[in-house]
């Protein structure tokens, strides 16, 4: 049994990622794509609440605006530091995604089960020169997407990620 025990590596071990790299972050422009997201989302509910309060005669719509509004305003004045939180890493063998301040979640997608790496563009980041790449793999709860990238450099990451996946796949 203690042989078992040696084999398999401490918790603390394989979470620890510090010395992995340094990691690639997104652009500082998508502060402002999260930023209008949030803003547009906090205007439609308090819109919601409003029209609540005013024609139906619900007091509690007034608290839940209320409620709504500080809420944005807090949210809003966490996306920088949220966004700067985002990052991912070229291994040998696998891409490295991590995201959160809170709750870090951190996500390898291994170069030979990626099946395809797409680049999506919201109208906000096209005019600000900015693009998702998405990459899907055979497990479903696996895709990642990397926001915010410069469109060249999403472009870029896609092609390089598509060779490395190939070359993978081929046992290359």
């Amino acid at each position: 049994m203690k042989s078992r025990e040696k084999c398999v590596p401490d918790p603390a071990e394989r979470m620890d990622l510090s010395d992995v790299g340094e990691w690639k972050r997104v652009s500082p422009r998508y502060v402002v794509v999260e930023t209008a997201g949030t803003i547009v989302f906090g205007l439609v509910l308090t819109g919601a609440a409003t029209a609540l309060w005013l024609l139906a005669d619900a007091q509690w719509a007034l608290y839940a605006m209320v409620a709504i509004v500080v809420i944005t305003a807090a949210t809003v004045a966490f996306e920088p530091r949220r966004v700067r939180a985002i990052g991912y890493q070229l291994r040998e063998d696998d891409l490295i995604f991590r995201r959160g301040i809170m709750f870090t979640r951190f996500v390898s997608v291994p170069y030979g089960r990626m099946q395809l790496v797409d680049i999506t563009r919201g109208p906000i980041a096209r005019w600000l020169g900015l693009a998702d790449l998405k990459f899907v793999t055979a497990a479903a709860s696996s895709g990642v997407l990397i926001p915010g990238l410069a469109e060249a450099d999403a472009e870029s990451l896609r092609d390089r990620l598509v060779e490395l996946a190939e070359s993978r796949r081929a046992g290359l």
